[in-house]
């Protein structure tokens, strides 16, 4: 069966979804423990209940998020947006910091590579298709950069922006990943459309495809999401989930009361099913771990080493991967910092940690980011600061320079000769042993 994608947009509401420290070591279980704790946590009580009521309980108490929120109210996300632009260029002013890529340039021996060229990033072959589909999601962490909770009902992806993407998918054969994020991805109603006609098409034109998930976890236990473990194993869809720490209090003071013993179910359930297990090596697990404050993760490969040996001690739990990303200082981690009087602080531990080696694994070179409403980005925290790429329509040739969207271009290919848009905040992924959406890059 051939796609036809004129089609597809139609289709496409058929699939429609109803819906911070170091961990510290812990004393090990023995064995007849391990089997009680699993049985424990599995909470088959919990499935079908919804986190939401919680979610909106908690950000209503919320005395920093109500204030956040009439401070957005006033100013808009554009004003909030340029202020905290505005507060980074501060700090770096007064550390006597240039602009990130005269940084750049100044403090790499060989600045003249295929990534940067005249002080200028330069994007190679696209190889990740990252849409983030919708902002709605049934949490509202902390830490979370493109400020997602169960308020942002309105921007979410639609059908026709959808059919879209996939056709750019088929009309860029570089591309091997389709990375799927949000908000929770799932509970939006193009993400089931999106992974099964994807898969298919692959499957048909024998073309090798990653389908990720950016999962919470908590949506797996959501109402009318029960058949999601089987529906992401079907498609042998590639689950990477958010678990800053395998301890109850680090996780709940960061993404909300509850999130915690909930987590541990989903991920017994993706266990179960086969996911990050040896039997099923198709099914790859991965765990995202984000610091809690204002300091950068610690070594990557030590740090899955605590927590494959908690998680398995304390829970029975397996996984592939923990990839660790560093907080960047934008939208709610920058409020953040700002109220506490670390920006400053923050900046200079990133600029003190600068790492030339982490340039070339920059994910805004091989990554192509596309927005609920269809504009594109070279990353999703440009995405969220609103830099989309500018650039000439190349379906509209009357068209003058503008914000590019999905229905400009007829590749993903078309993007290479534009520059990567670059800021302040880029220095987030060049500290220690950088960070980007597949975790360290150095």
């Amino acid at each position: 069966m051939k796609i036809l994608f004129v089609a597809v947009a139609i289709l496409a509401s058929q699939f429609s979804a109803d819906a911070f420290g170091l961990p510290s070591r812990a004393v090990a279980r023995t064995s007849s423990l391990k089997s009680t704790a699993k049985k424990d946590w599995t909470r088959p009580d919990l499935q079908g209940s919804s986190l939401v009521a919680d979610t909106l309980q908690e950000m209503e108490s919320d005395v920093e998020f109500q204030e956040l929120t009439k401070k957005i109210a006033k100013l808009g996300v554009d004003g909030m947006t340029k202020e905290e632009r505005a507060t980074r260029r501060r700090a770096l002013d007064e550390l006597g910091v240039p602009n990130f890529m005269r940084f750049v340039a100044e403090n790499d021996a060989d600045s003249n590579t295929a990534e940067v060229k005249n002080k200028q990033l330069h994007r190679s072959e696209p190889t990740i298709l990252q849409l983030n589909i919708g902002l709605y999601c049934n949490q509202a962490c902390n830490h979370c950069h493109v400020e997602s909770s169960p308020l942002r009902k309105d921007e979410t992806m639609s059908a026709e922006i959808a059919a879209r993407c996939l056709e750019l998918l088929q009309k860029t054969p570089s591309v091997d990943t389709l990375d799927l994020t949000g908000g929770a991805p799932e509970l939006n109603g193009q993400f089931r459309f999106l992974v099964k006609l994807a898969r298919e098409w692959a499957i048909e034109n024998k073309r090798k495809l990653t389908i990720i998930d950016r999962c919470n976890l908590t949506v797996l236990l959501e109402p009318d999401q029960s058949d999601l473990v089987d529906f992401l194993k079907e498609n042998q869809v590639n689950v990477v989930a958010s678990l800053p720490c395998y301890g109850e209090d680090n996780v709940d003071a960061q993404r909300g009361r509850g999130v915690f013993e909930r987590s541990i179910a989903a991920l017994l359930k993706l266990n179960e099913a086969g996911y990050g297990t040896p039997e099923h090596p198709e099914l790859e697990l991965d765990l995202v771990y984000n610091p809690s404050g204002p300091f950068l993760p610690p070594s990557q490969a030590s740090l899955e080493l605590d927590y494959k040996r908690e998680l398995e001690e304390r829970y029975g739990i397996h996984f592939n991967n923990l990839l660790t990303i560093t907080n960047m200082p934008i939208k709610r981690f920058a409020d953040f910092l700002a109220k506490e009087g670390k920006m400053k602080e923050y900046m200079e531990l990133l600029v003190n940690n600068y790492n030339a080696q982490t340039v070339g694994g920059l994910m805004c070179l091989n990554t192509v980011s596309v927005g609920w409403d269809g504009k594109l980005y070279d990353c999703d925290f440009n995405q969220q600061l609103g830099m989309g790429i500018v650039g000439e329509s190349e379906t509209n040739e009357s068209a003058k320079k503008q914000k590019l969207s999905v229905f400009d271009i007829e590749s993903l290919m078309d993007l290479g000769k534009y520059s990567v848009r670059t800021d302040n905040h880029c220095f987030g992924c060049t500290a220690g042993s950088g960070s980007s959406c597949q975790g360290s890059t150095a």
